[in-house]
């Protein structure tokens, strides 16, 4: 049975922030990932865990560290994907974002300012930067991603926000059908796609790191995923009725270069708000 809490209530004007957690036995990661959300200062979060049926000890982690929890739901799903499907259909907040089980909210302000950001400006979305770190040592930056402004085309030429900083109205998220399932690696960009160059979503950068995300995720975990992501991202664009191709995918690659030089190196920046 679901494990269910009522809905967050809206508090000094600020909207209700939905956060979908999936996971599969990730024991040995989803603690900071539930520790992140519980010590954020902004109250109205309602924080979804969707479990895939794990066989080691994540639902006993998610119920020592997940009191602040407001859904649980356990059962076999079709892959993250799907799993996240399940998670935009239960959501109640104004906005939504997902975080992954071995990902963590980079500070105790990160939900407050997102919040702030959509208060104060008139837009659809959200987004920051983004570190990889290590995944033993999470206070280790491996990668530093710096995430620019979003102009028209830009996704059809291999431009991306980083998905786990990515915060969306839910009216829009849920109207847009969620994420295509035809996709294994890259329905997040297939969907980031349609919603910022097909029905023109609009959108701001908080030029602030909002996410910390262990290295060795699914997409970049081998190169023989990488290559199939960015072919399943070409096929995304033509679907979509954009070009894609090797010029296209030349053009994401590359647009990651940049991610191994920039940035803080070693040490997580301070998270003060930088909101426009």
């Amino acid at each position: 049975m679901p494990h269910l809490k009522p809905a967050p209530a809206r508090a000094a004007g600020l909207p209700t922030v939905s956060i979908i957690t999936v996971c599969f036995n990730s024991a040995r990661t989803i603690g900071d990932t539930l520790r992140s959300v519980a010590a954020q200062h902004h109250a109205n979060i309602e924080h979804i865990v969707i479990d895939g049926g794990s066989t080691d000890d994540t639902l006993a982690m998610v119920r020592s560290a997940g009191a602040h929890v407001a859904q649980l739901v356990s059962e076999p799903d079709g892959g993250i994907y799907d799993a996240m499907n399940k998670g935009l259909a239960r959501a109640n907040g104004d906005v939504v974002g997902f975080l992954n089980s071995d990902d963590m909210l980079a500070g105790p302000d990160v939900i407050g300012d997102i919040a702030r950001a959509f208060a104060t400006h008139p837009t659809d979305a959200v987004f920051g930067n983004l570190v990889f770190v290590d995944q033993l040592d999470v206070s280790r930056t491996v990668r530093y991603w710096q995430a620019t402004p979003h102009t028209p085309g830009a996704c059809a030429r291999g431009w991306m926000p980083p998905h786990p900083t990515l915060y969306v109205r839910r009216d829009l998220l849920q109207a847009s059908g969620g994420f295509c399932l035809d996709y294994r690696l890259q329905a997040d960009f297939e969907l980031i796609l349609r919603l910022f160059e097909v029905q023109g979503l609009r959108a701001l950068h908080l030029p602030q790191v909002l996410i910390r995300m262990r290295m060795g995720g699914a997409t970049t975990g081998s190169l023989r995923n990488v290559i199939r992501g960015n072919l399943e991202a070409s096929r995304a664009c033509r679907r979509n009725g954009f070009p894609g191709g090797a010029l296209f995918i030349a053009r994401k690659l590359l647009s990651r270069i940049p991610q191994f030089f920039a940035g803080p190196g070693a040490a997580i920046p301070p998270q003060t708000p930088h909101l426009p």
